[in-house]
């Protein structure tokens, strides 16, 4: 098992900095996620950690050995692709063992190893197989060998699920993760599915902008948002601005247009159940909450110690499982899921628990939307 280390790094396309001094480490047998919208440099920084892009400044060592100017063949890693990138023209076996030609092992070697391969990703029985003729899961279990079967330092998944329907990418999920913790190897995915990112990965860096917003396990991202750009990436993505005051142990929000007075106990210390504040002393501030940790209660009907916003159902849909509704507070329009079934026109009370709030200072979340 190989750790990676991240220092410093940083590339620019063209006189346009795409990523603005990185740090990362990555330790051995890791599973770490980078996750982040279009054009954050999430890609960019998986090609630079191959070789595949080069670094304007910083450095990269896999296992200890710097790498930084290695070639992508002298770092010990292998890519799985987005496109799965076969060779149209072999066979399963064929691209599988394709690595292990070009690094000159012994036919039987590369026979038994290849065989090897077949058995840890359900391909037995297709190894003499065109992989023209396999469904896109099959061939993405097929690049997944060929990196796999050169027994690469780390592991590098460039958004490997994206081309697969839905059934399929639910399925190599967990498959992949599984066969990661079962080979101990250390492994960076990169993706912009934030669901995918929390279910297979160790660790998620979550990137804006080219620079690292936040790092940690997937409880952690999710229960403490650092900022308000991470809350809102993480779905935490309803925003109501508040006057609030913040004292030792609570949060005094003031009465509103919308909403009435209420003291709600923190959370930031580890206590269960109470609101997360980013914000010393007292102003304006942007609470966060996600659609589905809030609930629908008809006015007059709200309990105590909640945060409850009045307003009305605009739009009512049903996804499956709870309803979702958009509701009007003054001129904004929250999505909230809720499992009783109402009528558009209905006056509702958003009921939000402490726990549900993630509050940033107004200014911080003008910053985060950059």
């Amino acid at each position: 098992m190989a750790e990676l280390h991240v220092e410093n790094l940083t590339v620019a396309y063209g006189g346009s900095r795409v990523l603005n001094g990185v740090s990362l480490h990555v330790r051995p047998g890791e599973f770490v996620a980078l996750l982040g919208s279009s054009g954050c440099g999430k890609t960019t920084l998986l090609r630079a950690v191959s070789g595949f892009v080069p670094v304007d400044g910083g450095r990269i060592a896999i296992a200890g050995r710097d790498v930084t100017k290695a070639p992508p063949e002298r770092r010990d890693t292998a890519m799985v692709f987005q496109s799965y990138a076969l060779w149209p023209h072999m066979s399963t076996a064929q691209n599988i063992g394709y690595g292990l030609k070009l690094r000159r092992w012994p036919r039987p070697r590369i026979a038994e190893r290849v065989a090897e391969m077949l058995r840890l990703l359900k391909l037995d029985g297709l190894a003499d197989r065109n992989v023209t003729q396999l469904s896109g899961g099959q061939r993405q279990r097929v690049a997944l060998g060929r990196a796999l079967a050169v027994n690469p330092d780390i592991l590098l998944l460039d958004e490997p699920l994206s081309n697969l329907d839905a059934r399929i990418r639910l399925e190599l999920r967990h498959e992949i993760r599984a066969l990661q913790q079962r080979l101990g190897i250390t492994a960076v995915h990169v993706t912009h599915d934030r669901e995918e990112a929390m279910v297979m990965a160790d660790r998620i860096v979550i990137l804006n902008a080219g620079s690292i917003a936040q790092i940690g396990t997937p409880e952690e991202i999710y229960r403490r948002p650092a900022s308000a750009f991470v809350a809102s990436f993480l779905g935490a993505d309803n925003v109501v601005p508040l006057q609030a005051t913040r004292t030792e142990r609570t949060l005094e929000i003031a009465a509103g247009p919308d909403h009435d007075a209420v003291s709600l106990p923190l959370g930031n210390d580890g206590a269960q159940g109470g609101a997360q504040v980013e914000m010393p002393g007292s102003g304006p501030v942007a609470a966060h909450f996600r659609t589905e940790s809030v609930r629908l209660a008809a006015a007059g009907q709200t309990p105590a110690d909640t945060l409850v916003l009045h307003g009305r159902i605009t739009q009512a849909t049903y996804p499956g499982g709870r309803w979702r509704y958009g509701v009007a507070v003054g001129g904004t329009v929250f999505l909230v899921d809720d499992d009783d079934r109402r009528t558009v026109g209905d006056a509702v009370a958003i009921v939000i628990p402490p726990s549900a709030l993630h509050c940033f200072p107004l200014r911080q979340e003008a910053a985060g939307t950059a």
